[in-house]
């Protein structure tokens, strides 16, 4: 099996050596790089072809978020996994906005960090909807209404099938979920997901769910 290239991204060389001490040993991921800011990010991303990042949100010179905001609109960009001390972050939300994947605090035990790396690789998110919801709330007063207006008119270019998707994701339902939930099978279900991404142009499941969020469809659903 092909191993899972990571590059790690963190302004601490005693993070970046943890990091790659714990990691290293792992028969089906290889480190492919380090970087101490996010000056160096897209450099290394382009000599090393990671299939995920794992990015330090603060750093002196160009931080996680502009770091993560670049690597994002580029064609093939990685999977991105932030790295914060904070659970309800308002940097960590505008990351998860410009397209990551998820975040892990630096606190966080190491079979959990790599459980984490493998999830993004394979496609999956790794934000549950209760932390979704904790980031947003902290958020919430910023720009609200601003962000409401826009979201909505962004979902209503949906079908109603698509929208009902779209507020499964939303909810933190799986495909698997999903496909029961709704009567449709599990490929199905990827196939709007897919449709829904192309149309709202966004990068992946986490983002579907804060469009959602910001749209008001989790509180018109009850949630």
């Amino acid at each position: 099996m092909t191993p899972i290239r990571l590059l790690l991204v963190d302004d601490d060389p005693l993070v970046r050596a943890g990091l790659s001490f714990m990691m290293g040993g792992a028969d089906d991921l290889e480190i492919v790089g380090e970087a101490a800011d996010g000056s160096e990010v897209e450099a290394l991303v382009d000599r090393t072809c990671p299939d995920v990042v794992l990015m330090d949100i603060r750093m002196p010179t160009v931080d996680g978020l502009a770091a993560t905001e670049r690597l994002r609109i580029r064609k093939d960009a990685p999977q991105i996994i932030v790295l914060t001390t904070f659970h309800a972050d308002e940097q960590v939300l505008r990351a998860l906005r410009a397209g990551a994947a998820g975040f892990v605090l630096k606190d966080t035990p190491p079979a959990e960090i790599l459980d984490a790396v493998r999830r993004v690789a394979a496609g999956d998110p790794v934000l549950s909807p209760t932390v979704t919801r904790q980031l947003m709330a902290h958020a919430a007063g910023t720009s609200a209404d601003t962000r409401r207006t826009s979201a909505r008119t962004r979902v209503a270019t949906l079908n109603d099938r698509e929208r009902e998707v779209a507020v499964a994701v939303g909810q933190g339902r799986s495909n698997a979920e999903i496909a029961a939930e709704l009567f449709m099978s599990v490929a199905t279900v990827k196939t709007h997901v897919s449709r829904i991404l192309a149309k709202l142009d966004l990068n992946n499941r986490v983002q579907i769910a804060l469009l959602t969020y910001d749209a008001g469809l989790l509180e018109e659903d009850g949630h």
